[in-house]
């Protein structure tokens, strides 16, 4: 599969510019629990930020919130500057700027894949329906996927539904690409392809914010690791000091359990 507009990688914005994401002081509970506890965290243009942590240390609810499809009970979230938190802001026009893959691969099942990757460009982004769908084969051929742009979700594999996703959600070029666990539900043969894709995607610049549970990958294409527990952000680092040397006891521990010694 050849890399997603056929880019090398974009090094990440400089030093002192605005990050495309900034988070400060967000909280959110569900009753009695705190699932997330005062979380700062920005993300720089064209950098790929993994979130690493156990099942309901807050990593998805941490996405929905900057989606703003989980309301948060304090804090700010900054989109390019912009404070999106603001409950005057219009949702639909923040969501439109950020493209979102989940684990499950959402498709429409009674759209045709061509029909789904320009669902958005077409009714939220007003393009014309010749553009939007020259702009989709360019990303499905892209991905080795054009000979199925007529077919029906049904027809794919879990693996090329999910890359199928993934193309619907950059086919608008957004600002920000939030991907939640995208291999989670995915038997393990299928999980290559769909990883290949995303590392396409970050070597092409694409400013990224993913929550995985892929270790080996969040250390070959993050920039920055981000480890979670019990919804605070216990240690950041880059990926390579991250893995190799990481500062905290707790994130030592974390990732014992996950990557082979030796």
């Amino acid at each position: 599969m050849s890399a997603v507009g056929g880019t090398e990688r974009v090094d990440a914005a400089a030093p002192g510019s605005t990050p495309v994401l900034r988070l400060r002081g967000i909280r959110r509970a569900f009753g009695d629990r705190q699932v997330l506890r005062g979380v700062d965290l920005d993300v720089a243009a064209h950098e790929v930020v993994a979130l690493v942590g156990a099942s309901g240390s807050g990593k998805s609810t941490l996405l929905r919130a900057v989606n703003l499809t989980e309301s948060i009970d304090d804090g700010v979230i900054l989109l390019a500057g912009e404070d999106v938190s603001d409950p005057r802001v219009d949702a639909d026009r923040v969501r439109a700027r950020i493209g979102v893959v989940f684990q499950h691969y959402n498709l429409f099942p009674h759209l045709s894949v061509l029909d789904n990757v320009t669902l958005a460009a077409r009714l939220v982004h007003r393009m014309p329906r010749a553009a939007a769908e020259r702009r989709a084969l360019e990303l499905l051929d892209s991905i080795g996927l054009a000979e199925h742009a007529r077919a029906y979700p049904d027809r794919l594999s879990g693996g090329q539904q999910q890359r199928v996703a993934i193309v619907r959600a950059i086919a608008t070029t957004p600002e920000l690409l939030l991907l939640d666990e995208v291999t989670s539900a995915l038997d393990p043969e299928l999980v290559g392809e769909v990883l290949e894709l995303v590392r396409s995607l970050a070597d092409s610049g694409t400013t990224i914010v993913m929550a995985t549970h892929e270790m080996a990958f969040a250390r070959d294409v993050a920039d920055r690791v981000v480890f979670l527990d019990e919804g605070r952000i216990i240690e950041e680092a880059p990926a390579a000091e991250f893995f190799s040397a990481p500062r905290e006891e707790r994130t030592r521990e974390f990732l014992a359990r996950f990557l082979p010694r030796g």
